[in-house]
């Protein structure tokens, strides 16, 4: 097979060899070389002609295309030769900085060896059924020329420090702002290099990483594309017109996964099961570079308890005991498991343990007895500033309980832990903010540098499911740190947000659809409790909805996890199948393949004192991965690149204007949009998104779309495969006019003279009556009532004026008898122009300079085009050598 990739401007090319005679190994040639179109061409037909039968024969001949792709998932082996996983459908689910994030929507996986040498085995079929259980067509998400494996923190932060790292490639001074990626660069003065880095990928969030670990030394990293698994989501906040991105990330871990009861507690390397990684993303999407935009973002973690604890499901019980599988007095596993989040958070970690505090029946109270032990065991040895915090609240409690509200108390919470953490933002305080300073901004935590601010430390989430109530926390939290991101944005006066505006519910959605997708990959349902059934305002009918949810849950749990326990663990490489040994399906337990301690012991044994890795301590608050050292150094790869370059012009990258734009990609982002879809659509109304509105005033119910809505959530979280949608933007922005234009209509029909045909039946009377709105509910003013004399005078003396201007040659003859005088108002003209009314104004003089541009402009049309100077020459010939040679 040859495999042929080329960039977005199909301009340059790579080439990739698949040798297809090795029945069990892996051959690839790269030969690391960039092809221009018509070399590939000429390559592709040489080869057409060189494998081609002699010239008369009949049969298939020479070189045809297998597939085309969007990318390379990897190469996987079973007992048999190597298969390609290849991206065949995506679609796009978000934008960051112009940075696009795919879906995919349909793989396709082809059997590289030839029939001829094919080796066959009997139990090859069932593993790749097994492996095809992980349906990659479901929230598995990739970006070209973004990393998001990373936090935008990390990539607009580290990827900007490094420039001791540039030194050994040249002496001349460098610019220090610049953006991140190869796309983007950072410049050099006066030279015509421009300087690109790139990280590795964090690997506990790459779902791909053993699939790619046989090429990964063998062919150039463009080819390797890393995906994560999790959930993505983006909606538009229009603020009096003005587009802010709200985009919602989570990283689920591919280290100790798996289902519900199947994966409890961590594993020995302090990896815990359905550990997710959320961010949330807020921008101005009217600027679109990283350099020069507005970004902020906002990281928590949930995770399952960091002890060894299981429950055993053979008893076929709803809840199943929980039980601690060994004692652990150190705490070794919750100190590798928070050594890892100083790593990357930084200090404090901050855990929310919502677990049951009060049971009859001791169930889970087990965990948090345990936990409060380990966290106080592990503090008594780091420095008092940088501690593990430890909130306990039993969620179930105040739910069940009249007299408090839960949601308020967890907004207390909320704030103690973001004035705590602080957030991520790229750019410094507002000036309004510093004349006019909030208290509660003067008490944020994090780290301020010049550049902006920086998030230090992080929140920890869990309950016992990590599911339901975690999810309501985290929303709660979530919320509280979106009204700190606007505030940071100058985009409300005081950090505060109210539930019912529509900033809240549009935010509110993104994260039930996240919620709900995060339980379906754990769980097996969807959310059984949301934010509506705590703030008790939830309908009746959920009431039958969640139990139906229950069911769907205990159901998955006891017939299909085990199944999906296996793919998982087929796919992410912790079993691979052996000739020999026993097969995935003959094994009793996963547990040998997820404990590597079991099976072997480690030489080195961890200190139980000085539990942290060491040089940790010495740069937090701040996350050791984000400082300078020579560690985090030989993570980052440096590339040069000529400043005229594709692959650095971001602006031919993202608008492509040497192509042919087609609505359908360019408006394929189906985005929830907070005016379309919140907004109440009455005229008279507030367009803030940060009104309250009455519980029954949002844009769905008046619109009635409620079910269209359900299904493009419901699209967006099952996501099966299907052609991206039509444009939406262009579909709701007709819409929304139209509407606005009917109701204009309806509310005005009393003042108009305008005829309108009125049919004889009843039925459509009693329409019309329902129909039409009173000016007083729309305009907020009651028209029938005529105008005051004072209006009218003025009225009458506008409408005079009107006619005189029409009228200059007899308003001149009027003035000179003065019987008219008296009638006509006598106006000064106060303004510069000479000429200057309602009707007519004097138009500007353009300078010659503009004059000469456009009467070139004008020739150059005609065919006479004028001579070219030193600059243009020079420009067309860099142009000519990176086009074409």
């Amino acid at each position: 097979y040859f495999l042929v990739g080329s960039n977005p401007a199909e301009t340059k090319y790579r080439v990739l060899k698949i040798d297809r005679t090795e029945p069990k190994d892996l051959v690839i040639i790269d030969d690391k070389h960039v092809y221009t179109q018509q070399e590939v061409r000429e390559l592709l037909g040489r080869l057409d002609l060189g494998n081609r039968t002699k010239i008369g024969q009949k049969g298939s001949s020479g070189l045809s295309r297998a597939v085309s792709a969007f990318g390379v998932v990897g190469f996987v082996r079973f007992l048999e030769g190597y298969y390609i996983v290849l991206i065949t459908k995506r679609r796009k689910m978000a934008d960051i900085g112009g940075h696009a994030i795919y879906k995919i929507e349909d793989t396709n996986m082809i059997y590289i060896p030839n029939d001829s040498v094919r080796v066959t085995h009997p139990d090859e079929a069932r593993y790749l059924r097994i492996f095809q259980n992980v349906d990659l067509s479901s929230n598995f998400y990739f970006s070209y020329s973004y990393d998001l494996s990373h936090s935008l923190q990390y990539n607009l932060t580290v990827l900007r420090m490094p420039l001791e790292t540039l030194k050994t490639e040249t002496a001349q001074p460098r610019q220090e702002s610049f953006d991140i990626f190869e796309d983007e660069g950072l410049s050099t003065q006066g030279g015509s290099g421009v300087f690109g880095i790139c990280s590795k990928p964090y690997e506990k969030y790459v779902w791909n990483g053993k699939l790619l670990e046989a090429v990964k030394n063998a062919v150039h990293r463009d080819w390797l594309l890393h995906i994560i698994h999790g959930f993505c989501g983006q909606s538009k906040l229009s603020i009096y017109g003005r587009p802010i991105y709200v985009t919602l990330i989570a990283r689920r871990s591919s280290k100790f996964a798996g289902t519900r009861f199947l994966k409890r507690g961590a594993n020995c390397e302090g990896d815990v099961a359905n550990e997710v990684e959320t961010e949330q993303i807020l921008y101005d999407a009217s600027v679109m570079s990283f350099s020069a935009g507005s970004y902020s973002s906002y990281v928590q973690v949930r995770g399952s308890v960091p002890l060894y604890w299981s429950q055993d499901i053979s008893t076929m019980m709803p809840k199943p005991p929980i039980t601690l599988d060994q004692a652990d007095p150190f705490a070794h596993v919750a100190a590798l498991h928070f050594d890892q989040m100083l790593q990357r958070f930084g200090s404090p970690i901050i855990i929310l343990n919502l677990v049951k505090e009060r049971e009859k029946r001791k169930h889970e109270r087990i965990l948090s007895e345990e936990l409060v032990a380990a966290v106080t065991y592990l503090n008594q040895f780091l420095p008092p500033e940088h501690a593990v915090i430890y909130i306990p609240w039993d969620m179930a409690k105040y739910t069940k309980s009249k007299l408090c509200n839960v949601l308020d108390r967890l907004n207390v919470i909320a704030e103690s832990v973001v004035k705590k953490t602080g957030f991520f933002v790229n750019r410094p305080d507002s000036y309004c903010s510093i004349l006019r300073p909030d208290e509660k901004w003067n008490e944020l935590g994090g780290c301020v540098v010049p550049t902006g601010r920086l998030q230090t430390g992080v929140l920890r989430t869990n309950c016992v499911d990590c599911l339901d109530r975690t999810n309501t926390a985290q929303f709660m939290v979530g919320k509280c740190a979106l009204a700190y991101q606007l505030y940071s944005l100058g985009l409300i006066d005081k950090p505060n947000l109210q539930f019912d505006t529509d900033a809240v519910r549009l935010f509110e959605e993104l994260y039930e659809d996240h919620g709900d997708t995060l339980s379906l990959q754990y769980g097996g349902s969807q959310l059984v409790h949301r934010v509506k059934t705590y703030r008790k305002i939830a309908p009746w009918t959920q009431h039958s909805k969640d139990i139906m949810q229950t069911l769907s849950r205990y159901y998955s749990n006891a017939f299909s996890d085990a199944d999906r326990q296996e793919s998982i663990n087929l796919f992410l490489g912790v079993f691979k199948p052996t000739e020999g040994k026993p097969h995935l399906w003959e094994l009793p337990t996963d547990f040998y393949l997820h404990h590597k301690n079991t099976l072997s012991l480690s030489q080195t044994r961890r200190s139980y004192t000085y539990w942290w890795t060491t040089g940790v301590l010495k740069h937090l608050p701040l996350p050791f991965d984000e400082v300078i050292c020579a560690e985090n150094r030989r993570k980052l790869t440096v590339k040069k690149f000529h400043k005229y370059e594709e692959e650095i012009d971001i602006h031919n990258e993202f608008f492509r204007p040497y192509e042919l734009s087609s609505f359908d990609e360019t408006f394929c982002l189906a985005m929830t949009n907070s005016t379309r879809d919140f907004m109440p659509k009455n005229v008279g109304i507030d367009p803030s998104p940060f009104t309250v509105r009455k519980p029954d005033e949002t844009g769905k119910s008046v619109l009635g779309n409620k079910s269209n809505r359900e299904e493009a959530v419901l699209q967006r979280k099952t996501a099966a495969s299907a052609p991206p949608p039509p444009s939406e933007e262009a579909v709701s922005s007709s819409s929304e006019d139209d509407s606005g234009t009917d109701k204009e209509d309806e509310g005005t029909v009393s003042q108009r003279s305008t005829p309108v045909k009125v049919t004889d039946t009843g039925d459509n009377a009693k329409i019309t009556e329902n129909v039409v709105q009173s000016t007083k509910d729309v305009y907020g003013v009651n028209l029938s009532d005529g105008p005051s004399e004072d209006d009218l005078t003025i009225y009458a003396r506008f409408v005079q004026l009107g006619q005189n201007q029409h009228k200059p040659d007899k308003s001149s003859q009027q003035f000179c008898s003065k019987h008219h005088l008296d009638k006509v108002i006598n106006l000064i003209p106060i303004s510069s122009f000479s000429q200057d009314n309602i009707y007519e104004v004097q138009p500007p003089r353009a300078d010659r300079k503009s004059v000469e541009i456009f009467h070139a402009h004008i020739q150059a049309g005609r065919g006479n085009m004028q001579p070219l100077g030193k600059d243009d020459f020079l420009m067309y010939r860099e142009y000519i050598r990176n086009r074409y040679m």
